[in-house]
């Protein structure tokens, strides 16, 4: 390095042949290293003396990804879009695909130490946007700081039934019974405070699409509170829904907002609305 720049932007200029996205390609695949350390960081910073290598022998074929695409990644967090029907983890003792073991296999191709760490999960029949953290440290950073480092955590809801009100707010004490089966109290303090927020944004006499915020975000808070105000999430039988209408759970992670844990930059990603929920409102 001559002179200051960016790792991306000067390996665009230097690998020009290989056009923008191939160049993001080589750089995910851990392919480049600067000083001798892998990295995959786009906004790495290059500083005069810095040298930087390509290794076209790393060239692997992509990860085949099952339920599950990459939205983000940098050295300390990978963000992914994940689809209903997949598991976030599972213990050691399951075999089942999830997410968590594709996506160590995903980092492990670059360098056979690195790990991931999960953050926080989606119900298996859940969709839309979660996070990793790519250390120990970030995990603890990340989970220690939730409420201060999430900005915004926007869910879809397709409920049963005509929700008349525009908007709302739940608040409640989730329990757990022995049967794994969460529920409210109104009593103050006994068990977790949990406070969901609801925006009415589309409405037939069968069904409601809600966009659910959480202020906090304890295990089925959604689906727990939806039960309470007597529209069960659409497809899910534990908390009371009769319709299976979509094939799946009604509940899709839509948007996710953090400051960046290193860079304190914030990051937003955003997961479309499934076709299903807006379908029945065609039918």
């Amino acid at each position: 390095m001559q002179q200051p720049d960016e790792l991306l932007a000067f390996l665009i200029q230097s690998l020009s042949a290989h056009g923008r996205n191939a160049v993001k390609s080589i750089l995910a695949r851990g392919q480049v290293s600067v000083n001798g350390r892998t990295v995959t960081r786009h906004d790495q910073p290059l500083l005069p003396g810095h040298q930087v290598t390509v290794s076209w022998a790393k060239i692997v074929k992509a990860d085949k990804l099952v339920g599950l695409s990459i939205l983000h990644e940098d050295d300390d967090v990978i963000v992914v879009h994940k689809d209903a029907g997949l598991l976030s983890i599972a213990s050691e003792q399951e075999k089942e695909m999830t997410a968590y073991r594709q996506l160590s296999d995903h980092v492990r191709r670059a360098d056979p130490r690195s790990r991931i760490f999960i953050v926080h999960r989606l119900d298996r029949d859940t969709s839309g946007v979660m996070m990793f953290a790519k250390s120990e440290q970030i995990q603890q950073q990340l989970q220690n700081t939730w409420q201060e480092s999430v900005l915004e955590r926007t869910y879809v809801a397709l409920v049963e039934g005509e929700v008349r009100e525009e908007q709302g707010t739940i608040r409640s004490w989730l329990k757990e019974n022995k049967a794994m089966r969460v529920y409210s109290s109104q009593k103050p303090d006994d068990g977790q405070l949990a406070v969901t927020r609801y925006k009415l944004m589309k409405s037939s006499k069968l069904f409601s699409l809600l966009e659910v915020e959480l202020e906090t975000g304890r295990k089925n808070q959604i689906r727990v509170h939806m039960q309470d105000i007597g529209h069960p999430v659409v497809g899910d039988k534990k908390y009371g829904a009769s319709s299976g209408s979509i094939g799946r759970l009604g509940l899709h992670a839509h948007i996710l907002s953090f400051r960046h844990p290193v860079t304190g930059q914030t990051m937003r990603f955003e997961s479309k609305v499934p076709p299903a929920f807006l379908r029945v409102f065609r039918e």
